[in-house]
């Protein structure tokens, strides 16, 4: 069995190890894979592993010999499902395994909001600390977490760890759902999201993108919103319009935003969010802890193997 992986980089930075994948069959892999590259680079393949190049209808259509696809995270987007089916290949994905990873990250922009840690680090560095007359000093307010309002859009695997977090910090935590939740756990409640809007003292964002999400956060959306709120994103980058939230933060409308993606991945130098001075910008990279990237690779390798013993496979998507 030859299994190639397209795109190696973003999952394996050299600290991971693919023995487990090159015991399972002949192993090829790729840092990166350009669209033209990618049919002479999998021909001869039964296996393909990737995380964002494209398997198109026509790229597939050149690959009579594929009989599985393993993509690398949890959305399948990249690859067409309808003519995947139709050529009677196996797709799999990979659920659940950075949710801590996310979750720890919408708190370290939480964080580095209320704490201006490294701010002030480099202020001790700069000899701020040495020529203050006090044995403590601070260049702007600190903020305690104690009974503000965490405010969630999306309540899945990711949304109740961050929950979980919120109230370990004596949070008020609301949350807002396509259908009203009952029986929620003690301290989170049900909002719609303009009481979510209204209310929210941190507001983060864990919903799918879906016609009905896209640019959720928008003009008439920000408006509604508190001056001293902050807003995280670590969900899909789409669920913001940038131009409505780079206004709102010029304007003050909005105290702060921490955002780990965007609308397009890497942005413009010319991106608006670059001239401002109230926001923070991750790479992408909530996801990609050692331990969540073990976790996805161990994923992986149980797909497959799944596959290879049958009958039932592991993480079918179709």
């Amino acid at each position: 069995m030859k299994i190639v992986i397209l795109d190696t980089f973003t999952l394996n930075a050299g600290d991971l190890s693919w023995q487990a994948l090159s015991e399972l069959g002949e192993l090829i892999c790729y840092d990166r894979t350009l669209a033209d590259e990618v049919v002479s680079r999998t021909k001869d393949a039964d296996v393909i592993l990737t995380n964002k190049v494209i398997l198109s209808a026509e790229i597939l259509s050149q690959l009579p010999q594929l009989n599985y696809i393993g993509v690398l995270a949890t959305g399948t987007n990249i690859v067409d499902l309808d003519a995947a089916s139709a050529g009677g290949i196996v797709v799999t994905n990979a659920p659940n395994y950075a949710s801590d990873s996310v979750a720890q990250m919408v708190f370290a922009h939480i964080l580095n909001y209320t704490q201006q840690v490294a701010v002030h680090a480099q202020s001790v560095k700069n000899n701020a600390w040495s020529t203050c007359p006090d044995f403590s000093f601070t260049l702007s307010p600190l903020h305690s977490l104690r009974h503000k309002v965490l405010g969630l859009i999306g309540y899945g695997d990711i949304g109740r760890k961050v929950a979980k977090i919120g109230l370990a910090f004596g949070m008020k935590v609301v949350v807002n759902t396509r259908q009203r939740l009952i029986d929620l756990p003690n301290g989170i409640s049900w909002q719609t999201q303009d009481e979510i809007w209204a209310n929210a003292d941190f507001l983060s964002l864990h919903c799918p993108l879906t016609e009905a999400t896209k640019q959720l956060i928008n003009t008439a959306s920000l408006v509604k919103m508190r001056s001293s709120t902050v807003l995280v994103n670590t969900s899909r980058g789409e669920l913001i319009d940038e131009i409505a939230l780079a206004n709102a933060l010029k304007q003050g409308q909005l105290a702060f935003a921490g955002l780990d993606v965007l609308s397009i991945e890497p942005p413009s130098l010319d991106h608006p969010f670059f001239k401002l001075k109230n926001i923070c910008i991750s790479p992408h990279n909530a996801w990609a802890t050692v331990e969540a990237r073990q976790r996805l690779l161990d994923i992986v390798v149980s797909n497959l193997i799944s596959y290879v013993e049958g009958p039932e496979v592991l993480n079918r998507v179709v």
